[in-house]
């Protein structure tokens, strides 16, 4: 891999993958909604280019001849909060996934590497789980869904290898959502007791680092028309990921266990395997989670400082 093309490239992990490719010397073109480059990184090997899902072949004649030869596509409209439940929203996200592989095709990129979700895999057990009734976030797992099975026979009829890397929970430095990672840090920081499920649910949680590591390894090593789960390896009850954290970074507060109901659905050990990603690729996650919280509440720290809020 020479040259790369990045869609949402100002994103929490578009940004990472792009800092960890031009430390290999790899060129980004990094797309991005006009205005949104302020995460990126002031590099020669870097150009930014506006992007709007919805306008992908605008760019075509722009790009045409770039000589880029994998195409990482990043862009998803409502990936978090209200708009996750937005059915109309999440099929066009499925579409406009195509559209950019169609694009990566006629830009004469070689490979497509696509930002799946492990929720596709747990969508699948509840949506066709007798008498289970699925809640509004299985609407977003669905979007990804479909537009893998989609994009697979797009890009073998069209002629393109396309690589499905499903992340299983990626955190760390740079991401601002309100999910679970960043609010019980930020609940520690105030000096708040979180309250979570009985935590019996299985659950992984991956560095950005390493995602960001995973997705180059991914485009460079993957086998086409495969699917690589990015994880820990180290997968297991939610409770005691959340025990880590206390241990990492608030061993003197209290965290309180079942006071939420869990309505989801319990995935096996085995769906958050890894070990093709690492026999393909070489990847393995380097980062601890106790580690990694760490370093996301040691950023944190200096956010809310920055704005006043501490």
């Amino acid at each position: 891999m020479k040259k790369a093309i990045v869609t949402g490239a100002n994103g929490f992990v578009g940004s990472a993958l792009t800092r960890e490719l031009i430390e290999h010397q790899i060129e980004v073109i990094a797309l991005d909604m006009e205005g949104h480059s302020d995460n990126l990184p002031e590099s020669n090997l870097v150009s930014f280019y506006p992007f709007s899902l919805d306008k992908a072949s605008e760019v075509r004649d722009t790009l045409s001849g770039c000589g880029a030869d994998i195409f990482y596509h990043f862009a998803w409209a409502g990936s978090a909060g209200p708009a996750r439940a937005d059915t109309a929203l999440q099929l066009q996200n499925a579409q406009w996934t195509v559209d950019c592989l169609r694009l990566a095709k006629d830009l004469g990129c070689i490979r497509f590497v696509n930002a799946g979700s492990i929720m596709e895999l747990e969508t699948i057990k509840a949506a066709f789980q007798a008498e289970n009734q699925p809640g509004l976030g299985y609407i977003y797992g669905s979007g990804k869904l479909v537009a893998h099975t989609m994009c697979k026979s797009v890009a073998a009829d069209i002629g393109i290898d396309l690589l499905w890397a499903m992340i299983t929970n990626a955190y760390g430095v740079g991401e601002r959502s309100p999910r679970m990672v960043n609010t019980t840090i930020q609940k520690c920081i105030r000096g708040e007791a979180p309250q979570f499920t009985a935590g019996t649910q299985n659950y992984d949680f991956v560095y950005i680092d390493d995602v960001a590591r995973a997705f180059r390894l991914i485009g460079e090593k993957g086998r086409p028309f495969c699917e690589y789960l990015i994880g820990s390896s180290q997968a297991k009850p939610l409770k005691e990921f959340l025990l880590e954290m206390k241990e990492a970074i608030a061993p003197d507060l209290n965290f309180i266990f079942g006071d939420i109901p869990f309505t989801g659905v319990n995935q096996p050990l085995e769906e958050f395997d890894c070990s093709k990603t690492e026999a393909d690729t070489g990847f393995k996650a380097q980062i601890s989670f106790g580690e990694g919280c760490r370093r996301t509440r040691d950023w944190w720290l200096e956010i809310l400082e920055e704005e006043g809020k501490l």
